[in-house]
This record gives C-alpha cells, sequence and structure tokens, in this order.
C-alpha cells in the first residue's frame, strides 16, 4: 500500500461519519492527487485558484474542488464554473462578486464564511459580530448564485490545546445560534492536520488535512 493510500485509510477510520475529509493538495503534484483519488478520495482543498484550474483541467470530473485559501475577488471568474465550495468569505463584497461570476455559469456556489477566531494578526476573517450582520441582511437574500451553507476558523497555530478548545468551541456555538435563523448552514469547517481530532470533538463537520496525509508541504519559489 502506497503511503498516501495508507495515509488516508488510517485517518478515515478515525473520522465520525458525518465528519467530512478534505485532502489539501495545494503545491502536491497531479501525480499525488491521483494517487489519493485512486485511494477513494473525492475532495480536495486549494488555496491558489490558478494552481486550483490546472488541477482540475488535468484531473477527473468527478472532484469537488474546495478553495480554501484567501480569496482574491478578480480571480473568483477562473473557478467559477467548477469549484464546489468557497471556505474563506470575508466580506459582503467577495460574495457579492462570486455569485456574479456564478450565474454567468447557470450556477449556485457554496461558500463559508471565514470567521476570525485565532489570537493572531495573520489570519483573516469577520468578526462575529459582522456575521451575525450579514447572515441577517436583506442584501443577502437579494444573492440567487451564491449560498452561505456554513462557518470556516483556522484556530491559533499553537499547541495549547485549552487554547484551541476555547476557539473551536465559541465558533460552534456561533453556529448553533445562527443555525436557529438560518437552515441552509450545514458545515462548521475547522481543523487541520495538527489540530483536527480536537476540533472534531468540538463539533467541527469538516476537516481540512494535508501534510497528514500528503507529508510535508512542498514550497514552490
Amino acid at each position: 500500500m502506497s503511503e498516501i493510500k495508507h495515509h488516508l485509510k488510517t485517518i478515515k477510520e478515525t473520522l465520525p461519519e458525518k465528519v467530512v475529509l478534505v485532502a489539501v493538495s495545494k503545491t502536491k503534484p497531479i501525480v499525488a492527487i491521483q494517487e489519493a483519488y485512486d485511494a477513494g478520495q473525492r475532495v480536495f482543498g486549494e488555496n491558489k485558484i490558478q494552481e486550483m484550474v490546472s488541477k482540475y483541467d488535468a484531473l477527473p470530473k468527478d472532484i469537488e474542488w474546495h478553495m480554501i485559501g484567501h480569496l482574491q475577488r478578480n480571480k473568483v471568474k477562473y473557478m467559477a464554473h467548477f469549484v464546489t465550495l468557497i471556505h474563506g468569505v470575508d466580506s459582503f463584497n467577495t460574495l457579492k462578486e462570486i455569485d456574479k461570476q456564478a450565474k454567468k455559469h447557470d450556477r449556485v456556489i457554496n461558500c463559508l464564511l471565514q470567521a476570525r477566531i485565532a489570537k493572531e494578526d495573520t489570519k483573516f476573517g469577520l468578526t462575529f459580530s459582522d456575521i451575525q450582520a450579514l447572515i441577517s441582511s436583506e442584501e443577502l437574500t437579494a444573492l440567487k448564485n451564491s449560498c452561505i451553507v456554513g462557518l470556516m476558523g483556522m484556530a491559533t497555530f499553537t499547541d495549547d490545546q485549552q487554547q484551541l478548545e476555547e476557539e473551536f468551541s465559541k465558533l460552534k456555538r456561533l453556529f448553533d445560534q445562527l443555525k436557529t435563523q438560518n437552515s441552509k448552514l450545514k458545515i462548521v469547517s475547522m481543523g487541520m492536520s495538527g489540530d483536527y481530532q480536537l476540533a472534531i470533538k468540538n463539533g467541527s463537520t469538516m476537516v481540512r488535512v494535508g501534510s497528514a496525509i500528503f507529508g510535508a508541504r512542498n514550497y514552490i519559489t
């Protein structure tokens, strides 16, 4: 059994049935993604649109591609015809652009609002009050080709388990609160290779795992 196949099998055996595994394939070659695909993985995450487009063109068309990186509005058009889920929506203007580009392809693109949960200035995301305002806004109901289906958060890069738990549980509480207002909310995307088990314990329904599947990241210069 190949290493990638072995890693996937090991991770999937630990995941509850309701949790979706996004294999983070950014910087990884086509051959590695194909290997994961052959092992049964169908959901892959990329953080650069150009890289995702080239992989979409080269790989089987039943793959679900998730855009997990920070989104530049002017590049949405390049993936609007195929992207399955956009994780990092952190402004209404971005959502409007997604809606506009999706309409051109007669599609509805599912999106997650990125909440700022980390105690670091480097992480993107909306404040909890911004998310609450957006979810209940009239402007949102006018968008017909984009749909907010949940929340995404990136925890602080730390080994402090208590801090991670606080950040994850805080996001889950916000999700539970918003779900009472909006029945379309289904997904809480939180947890990566180092902390996904803790994220699941705190209510995550989608985890983004890269290095634990593919090995250390290949940095492209």
